[in-house]
Order: structure tokens, then sequence, then C-alpha cells
């Protein structure tokens, strides 16, 4: 498809000025599980692997739960983009709902995780650390929860500079936490890697008293009248949850598989986990850049499909694309040529360094397969096109990527069994293959709006 140049460079302002300050929002959240690493890295290694098992356990949870409440922003973007502002009151009332929903669930899990870490044969004091880490995080989750409620409702508006500035603040919270909570500073508890929770805790709490206090006190928002006891609107929670579960299961398809991955390692030693957190940790850190234009793309698209666009909305698809590959070649490079490096600033033990920083280098190959995948995403959720893209990230990950990583990492049936290093492999080919079925399903969809408009 050929693109007006004057209407990309006009796409790529628009989505560039929506994504800039969620790359920086993105980047503090993530940021704060950068520290938790590092900071915990520096207490013990023991400590270091009970975050990074806790996380493995509660990010999927989190991100699956909170995945339902990023149906918020298309739907509101298109209700945005036809003017119909008043309707959008309805739609953040069902979403505290689902909010207060999700949270009793992810509650319940994480405080019930005790079985799945004997399952895993996780024992003795990193099991127990585990869990206290676990326990003290599910105290944050109704907060969490409420923020991502407010946040999907604010991006489908296009207002993400609130957004950064929050997650700023976050994690200028965060830091002095961890430093008062993990090392027993100035009198405090000193509860390593528990501590971490307990900071993370305050911290989603502090998000979600920020963002309510904006929604009402913005000119933007206060006539609305966002913040009153949320009614029940059957037909709008349906449709809120036809679009969110699939981008809940979606998310935790995507983010399991790193669970699973960290729990099948974690007999293979502490310095093989640690190794395995310090290159998620710092991909995951990398990940918000495209993460964020994803999301930009979701709000662009969806407003101008709302107002009719159908054509805006292609070049806007198409330029974010562009946008991504070309963050993904740069993202791709730095990895390559400063693994060594990057490690080291996590650990001073050569063992781990010297794994961690192969680990990254498979990792800097996904980065372009990965920048499109996430990317389209974006766009298909724009067009409220969730259930299908559901199932192709399912068999590129569950089917083709997690098994083939198993087969390399843990058994000699296809070559000598290579560790962490044959998971990192798995995970390129079923990225790489679930980036090229979302672009096929959406130059599907695109079709189907050109015979829309056509007709």
């Amino acid at each position: 498809m050929k693109y007006n140049n004057l209407a990309s460079f006009r796409e790529s302002r628009q989505i560039l000025s929506l994504a800039v300050p969620i790359i920086i929002a993105q980047l503090s959240q993530t940021a704060m599980g950068f520290v938790d690493t590092l900071m915990a890295a520096r207490y013990s290694t023991e400590d270091l692997a009970a975050v990074a098992l806790g996380s493995g356990i509660w990010l999927p949870v989190m991100l699956s739960l909170s995945g339902v409440l990023m149906a918020i922003t298309p739907t509101v973007a298109q209700y945005v983009g036809n003017e119909r502002l008043r309707r959008t009151r309805l739609i953040f009332n069902q979403g505290v709902l689902i909010s207060i929903i999700a949270s009793i669930i992810a509650w319940l899990v994480l405080r019930n995780m005790a079985p799945v870490l004997e399952l895993m044969e996780v024992t003795g004091s990193l099991k127990q650390k585990t869990i206290n880490y676990l326990e003290a995080l599910s105290w944050g989750v109704p907060g969490m929860m409420l923020y991502q409620n407010c946040r999907s409702y604010c991006e489908g508006f296009g207002k993400t500079k609130p957004l950064m500035k929050i997650g700023i603040f976050a994690l200028l919270c965060n830091i002095p936490l961890n430093w008062l909570l993990i090392y027993g500073n100035f009198g405090f508890p000193e509860l390593g890697g528990e501590g971490c929770g307990w900071a993370t805790t305050i911290v989603m709490w502090v998000m979600a008293i920020s963002a309510i206090i904006y929604l009402k006190t913005s000119r933007h928002f206060r006539h609305l009248k966002l913040i009153n006891r949320p009614k029940l609107q059957i037909t709008l929670l349906y449709n809120l949850l036809r679009i969110g579960i699939p981008i809940g299961f979606t998310l935790l398809i995507e983010v399991s598989m790193f669970t699973v991955i960290a729990l099948l390692i974690a007999r293979l030693g502490e310095s093989v986990i640690a190794a395995h957190q310090i290159t998620l940790s710092f991909t995951g850190l990398v990940f918000m850049i495209p993460l964020s234009i994803s999301m930009a793309l979701t709000i662009r698209v969806g407003q101008l499909l709302g107002q009719g666009s159908h054509s805006d909305a292609r070049i806007a698809a198409g330029t974010g694309l562009v946008i991504v590959c070309c963050t993904a070649i740069i993202s791709c490079t730095m990895i390559s040529l400063l693994s060594i490096q990057i490690t080291g600033l996590y650990t001073d033990k050569q063992e781990i360094i010297k794994l961690a920083s192969s680990l990254l280098l498979i990792a800097a190959i996904f980065q372009i397969p990965d920048g499109i995948q996430v990317a389209t995403i974006g766009v298909l959720r724009g067009h409220k096109d969730t259930e299908i893209p559901l199932l192709m990230v399912f068999i590129a990950y569950w089917v083709i990527g997690l098994p083939l990583g198993y087969l390399l990492g843990l058994t000699d049936l296809l070559i000598p069994a290579i560790g962490a290093m044959g998971f990192w492999i798995g995970l390129v080919i079923g990225i790489t293959v679930s980036a090229i079925l979302l672009v096929l399903r959406y130059r599907s969809i695109r079709q189907q709006c050109r015979i829309t408009e056509i007709a």
C-alpha cells in the first residue's frame, strides 16, 4: 500500500505525541521491576531468586486480569472519535466493577501458591521467601486494578501525559521504599526480597490514588463526574468483557510462558534462575518502547475508526509499524554490542554474567519480530479484534515456542540439552511465527474495511 508522505508524517507526529508519554510511563513502571531485581541481587542471590520466581507468578496474574481492563481504551477511543463523551462515563463505571472482581481473584491466587512451588520442586528458605514476597504483593492488587481502569480510560481520550507523571512519581517512591524495606535502614525491618513486595504494594496504591485525584480534579474529566457509585450496565459490561477477556488471555499466554520457563529451569540452580531473570528484566525494560507505540496505535486507530476515517486508520497503522521496526533495529544493535556491560549492572559474579550475556545475545534477535507482533496487536485492538489474535498467539507460543524450547533446553532429543539458552531460542521462533500470523490477520481486517467502504 502506498502512503501519502504528508499524511504519514502527520500520523507519525500524532502517534509519537501519544507514545512518548506512554513510553516514559511504561519505562518508569518497568524500571521498578529493574530496581527490585537490582537491589535484591545486591542483598543476596537467594533473595534475587525469590523475587524472580515471585515475579514470574504475580506478573502473569496481574497482567492477564488488568488486560481485561485494556478493553476500555479502544471502546472509549471510538466514543471519543464520534464525540459521545457522556457514554464513556458508563464505560468507566463498568471498569470499576471489573476491577473489584479482578482484585478478589488475584488476591486469592497470590496467597495460595505454595502447592505450585512444591510441585516445581522449590523448597526450603527459597520457597518461604517467595511466598512472603507474593503475600506482600497481594495487598497491592486492588490499587493496581483501580489504577489500570483509570489509565485505560485516560488513554482512550489520548490523555497520556498525566500517566507519565504518575509513573515517574511511582518510580521515585519505589527506590527509597526498597532501600528502607530490603535492607532495614532507618529502623525499618530488614525484609530482603519480601521488602520488594511491600514496596511495590505501597507504590500501587500511590498510583491508584494519584490517578483518581487527577480524574476528579482535571478540567478534561471533572464535568463527567466519574468518581461515584458504579452502576451495573449488563450490555456494556458484556461488550467490555467480550473484548477484554481475549486481551487478558493473550497477555497470560505471552507472560505465563516466561513464568513456566522460570519454573522449569528452577531445578538448574540459582545462578541459572538469576541469569534468566536478568535477561528477562532488561529485555522487558526495552520492550516497553514497542509496547508503548502499540498502545498509542490502539488509541489512534480507535479514534479514527470512531470518526469513520478508515483510510486514515490504515495510514496510522502502517506508520506505526515503520516506527516500531526502526526502534527494534536500534534495540537489537544496542543489546548485541553491550550484553556484557548490561549484565554487569546486575551482578559481579562471572558465572552469572557469562550466562546472562549469552542469553541477551539471543534476546537481541527477537527484537524486530517482537516489535512487529506487538504493534500489530495494538492496531487490531483499535479495531476491537481480539479473539482471533488470541488463538494465533496461543499457537505461536504454546504449540511451537515453548515445546521447542523444552526440547532444546532440557532434553537430548534434538541436540544435547543447552538449558536456559534452549528456551530463549524457542522464544525467538515462537515470536517470529506470532508476528507473521498477526500481520496476516491485519491484512484480512484491512481488506474487510476496504470492502465496507466501497459498499
